[in-house]
């Protein structure tokens, strides 16, 4: 009885800390997706600078954004939410390398959210940690 609560309480810990990471790259991608809806100075010149140009285009990619955020906050359709989100950053890490962008700006700030996107769904998604199941390895005698 105590190991099955001790169980509970540890996936109840895990389902929190998920909501955290996922709640925290929600925010961040919530936030870049309302600056390119609204197409701000800012985020178009960025965006030329990459390739993209265009009010127009910003707008595209930020209504993208807004759905695979969407997805992903979901929670019938987080992991779906989660590889669209994993391509999208792919892409902008992709555009950001392209035209030789410093690697600690926007390079590793995609690695990093792709990152929390990642462990925010694993931990308070049970159909994926079923998935991919984190064991603990035997001990050698």
């Amino acid at each position: 009885m105590a190991h099955a609560l001790a169980r509970s309480s540890t996936k109840d810990w895990w389902r929190w800390l998920g909501w955290l990471f996922s709640g925290l790259a929600i925010l961040f991608l919530a936030a870049d997706s309302a600056m390119k809806l609204m197409a701000l100075p800012v985020v178009v010149e960025s965006g030329a600078a990459l390739g993209f140009v265009g009010v127009d285009m910003a707008r595209r990619l930020g209504i993208v954004l807004a759905i695979c955020v969407a997805l992903y906050a979901a929670p019938r359709t987080a992991i779906l939410g989660a590889v669209l989100l994993t391509a999208y950053l792919g892409g902008a890490v992709a555009a950001h390398l392209r035209v030789e962008s410093p690697l600690v700006s926007h390079v590793l700030v995609g690695v990093y959210v792709g990152a929390f996107v990642w462990a925010g769904v694993f931990l308070r998604e049970p159909r994926l940690r079923q998935l991919f199941p984190v064991r603990r390895s035997e001990q050698s005698a």
